[in-house]
C-alpha cells in the first residue's frame, strides 16, 4: 500500500467510532424533534377541531334566538 495512504488511514480509522456517533446522534435528534412537532401538530387540530364545534354551536344558538 502506498505510504500516504497508510498515513491517511492510520489518521481517519481511529476516528470513524466518533463520526458514526455524531451522524447516529444527529439522527436521533432530528427524529425526536419530528416527533415533539408532530405532537404539537395533533394538539393543535384537536383544539382546532374543538374551537370549531364551539362556533358552530354559538352559531346555531345565535340563529335560533335571533330576537334576543
Amino acid at each position: 500500500m502506498n505510504s500516504v495512504l497508510e498515513q491517511i488511514y492510520s489518521t481517519i480509522i481511529p476516528s470513524a467510532p466518533f463520526v458514526i456517533a455524531a451522524y447516529a446522534l444527529l439522527w436521533a435528534l432530528l427524529l425526536a424533534w419530528l416527533f415533539v412537532q408532530f405532537s404539537k401538530q395533533r394538539k393543535l387540530e384537536k383544539q382546532l377541531m374543538l374551537l370549531e364545534e364551539q362556533v358552530e354551536d354559538l352559531r346555531a344558538d345565535a340563529a335560533r334566538t335571533p330576537g334576543e
